[in-house]
């Protein structure tokens, strides 16, 4: 019989292919709830480029986001203490309007 106390250890295996593994680049992010989920969209803002893509959508529960945003706390407040603050700019990324004249490298 097992004692309902005693806390019962659970392990699980996570995979993480090789494309995964690359990750996706994003320097913004936008999102949006219901009464049932929370919509995450990471979006790839280009430097003189109107238009941004949207490079993943995560969609949560409220309990899970709820989570997330302790655990993203508690990595930031472990990334400062390592590396310095985080200075904020306080607004929207800022891009110069071109890095260059085009075919430059």
């Amino acid at each position: 019989m097992q004692d309902d106390n005693k806390k019962v250890d659970q392990q699980i295996n996570v995979e993480l292919s090789e494309e995964v593994a690359e990750g996706v680049y994003s320097n913004l992010a936008m999102i949006a709830h219901s009464n049932s989920e929370f919509v995450i969209d990471f979006i790839r803002l280009m430097p003189g480029v109107p238009k941004a893509k949207v490079k993943s959508r995560i969609i949560v529960t409220p309990d899970h986001a709820k989570r997330l945003l302790s655990a993203l706390k508690d990595n930031i407040e472990k990334y400062e203490a390592t590396f310095g603050k985080i200075n904020q700019s306080g607004g929207a990324p800022q891009f110069p309007i071109s890095f260059g004249t085009p075919g430059e490298a």
